[in-house]
């Protein structure tokens, strides 16, 4: 069953975020994730206008999502978001 990783963030530092964002692809294609939305245009339909970006890949399943949040990969990308130049919300869910 597939699974859909959703992010909500809000970019404080674009370089340095640009950096975390620039090292993704090949950690999603590893964990075989399709990256559906990334950025783009958005209307915000209900709840707080904190976030501005939004993110959703879709991998084959839960199991694979959350493996590749949790990798050593991600991790060393992360990094670079977590030192204050984002503020995400991210969820993995399985789909129906």
């Amino acid at each position: 069953m597939p699974a859909y990783w959703m992010a909500r963030s809000k970019i404080n530092d674009p370089v340095e975020y640009k950096k975390y964002t620039d090292l993704l692809p090949p950690i999603i294609a590893k964990y075989e994730g399709k990256i559906l939305a990334r950025g783009g245009n958005y209307e915000l339909m209900e709840g707080p206008s904190y976030f501005e970006r939004f993110v959703i890949i879709e991998f084959p399943s839960l199991e694979a999502g959350t493996s590749c949040f949790k990798s050593p990969e991600y991790d060393a990308a992360a990094k670079f978001r977590r030192s204050g130049a984002g503020e995400v919300e991210t969820v993995v869910v399985e789909g129906v």
